[in-house]
């Protein structure tokens, strides 16, 4: 039976690398004394909508403890939690699921064009690869779950495109029959200017070029790059180059053009761009919009 009590469920981190341990929290809206945790791992099936629900190791009879820590994940995984009362046992409804991505999967997900901001005036291609016979590409967007543009699944490997606008990004996946998930990548889309760099991580160590685009060219010259707000470039290409990306590299990016026309100067700013990198540099976004600054 189901108590109308709700569970809200919390994950730390929601980036793996390797070796790192998962933490899970359960907390139950409006909390009584008597509450039993029960953890489960959300698995993509198409016989179930949206996951299937099986109980994780030692979480059968239930925990005392709100939180749960997993050690060893190797993989992507969506987590789920509820919590159960009396004799008989009554049970809160189910945690919405959370995520911890992992960088290596046998699933992936193809972004075409292959980076992460995009222009308004353009349609993006998302398609799963995947050896399972069914596929589905998931996204997160305006804080609700959902499928790409009802793309379900499918058995053909024809993509789902994306034609509206991401006004505030949204988080996009791929999920196989066979139960995997595919790394999660972060599309935002942007009306004037963006900040070019590719979709996937890069490893420590690998060069990285981000590259300053504005919508009615190619790629830029004459651009300012700055990161944590600080000026690191000025004027001299439209291309950063990172040689080898290491810890020292993580910040915040940005690329600025100015055009002079009359006595106005146009100043063009892309959105920023966040680097992570740890094991591995993740790309994704702080700020999903695009200044434009008109000073007289």
């Amino acid at each position: 039976k189901s108590d109308s009590a709700l569970s809200v469920l919390t994950v730390s981190p929601s980036w793996l690398s390797p070796g790192a341990s998962v933490t899970l929290k359960c907390h139950v809206k409006h909390p009584s004394a008597g509450w039993r945790f029960y953890w489960y791992k959300a698995v993509p099936h198409p016989s179930y909508e949206p996951y299937r629900y099986e109980l994780l190791p030692d979480s059968s009879e239930g925990t005392e403890q709100e939180v749960f820590t997993i050690h060893g994940q190797k993989n992507t995984t969506g987590y789920v939690c509820r919590a159960g009362r009396g004799d008989p046992q009554f049970y809160s409804k189910y945690s919405r699921p959370k995520f911890t991505w992992y960088m290596d999967s046998s699933v992936s997900l193809r972004v075409s064009p292959n980076r992460s901001q995009h222009f308004t005036s353009e349609s993006i291609s998302l398609s799963c690869e995947t050896n399972s016979d069914k596929r589905r590409v998931r996204r997160f967007y305006e804080n609700s779950y959902s499928d790409c543009d009802h793309y379900s699944w499918r058995t053909s490997t024809s993509p789902c495109i994306i034609s509206w606008t991401v006004y505030n990004g949204a988080v996009f996946w791929c999920e196989s029959g066979s139960g995997e998930f595919s790394n999660a990548v972060n599309i935002s889309t942007h009306a004037y200017i963006i900040l070019e760099s590719p979709v996937h991580p890069v490893t420590e160590g690998q060069p990285l070029t981000l590259s300053c685009r504005l919508w009615t060219d190619g790629i830029l010259s004459d651009v300012s790059f700055y990161k944590n707000g600080k000026l690191i470039q000025n004027g001299t290409s439209g291309q950063l180059n990172i040689s080898a990306v290491s810890k020292s590299d993580e910040g915040f990016y940005q690329c600025e053009r100015t055009q002079v026309k009359s006595l106005r100067p146009q100043v063009w700013k892309s959105s920023e761009m966040k680097a992570f990198p740890y094991h591995i540099l993740l790309i994704t976004l702080k700020h999903l919009y695009v200044k434009c600054v008109f000073l007289i």
